[in-house]
């Protein structure tokens, strides 16, 4: 059973957390709880008054939710192997770009060693099934990163909207 972390530690009855199940082509569409789509269900129910949540896939393309965000109160962006990146790019869409101001979730393989990098692009829960990544955050035992090559979504450290090095040769 997946493990749900935020910056404040484990969260328990997560209405989000998706559910197991023997329909491999549904298995990421089920949460405990909380209606979750994905793109294209998401986009067919616009019309909708109710909130969702929506399940996206590293080829989905995000922008397309860009007329339905102020009803999606939930998104999960799936991470399928540890070299697959896509997810990040998704996620800095989604929040700079789009401005979506919900729940943002890192979901599949989700490693300790990315999850600063998740934050920074505005991640800001994570379900995880590795049990080392798993004791390391409940244990709030995150790797540091101590220099940013690179603008972030999440700027609580960060300070202005440029890393060190942009703003050395900006001022240099």
């Amino acid at each position: 059973m997946p493990t749900i972390w935020t910056q404040n530690g484990i969260v328990e009855n997560d209405p989000w957390a998706l559910i197991a199940t023997d329909d491999a082509e549904n298995a990421n569409l089920t949460a405990g709880g909380a209606k979750l789509l994905s793109l294209a269900e998401a986009l067919e129910h616009a019309q909708d008054n109710a909130q969702f949540g929506v399940v996206l896939q590293p080829a989905d393309d995000v922008r397309a939710l860009a007329t339905v965000l102020d009803r999606i109160a939930f998104v999960a962006l799936t991470f399928p192997a540890f070299s697959d990146g896509r997810a990040f790019s998704q996620a800095m869409l989604l929040r700079d770009r789009l401005g979506y101001k919900g729940q943002l979730r890192a979901i599949g393989m989700v490693l300790l060693d990315q999850v600063p990098l998740m934050l920074r692009t505005g991640f800001d829960s994570f379900e995880v099934e590795h049990a080392p990544t798993i004791q390391r955050l409940a244990e709030k035992r995150l790797p540091g990163i101590d220099l940013h090559y690179q603008p972030a979504a999440d700027q609580t450290d960060a300070g202005p909207g440029y890393s060190w090095r942009r703003t050395a040769v900006l001022n240099g």
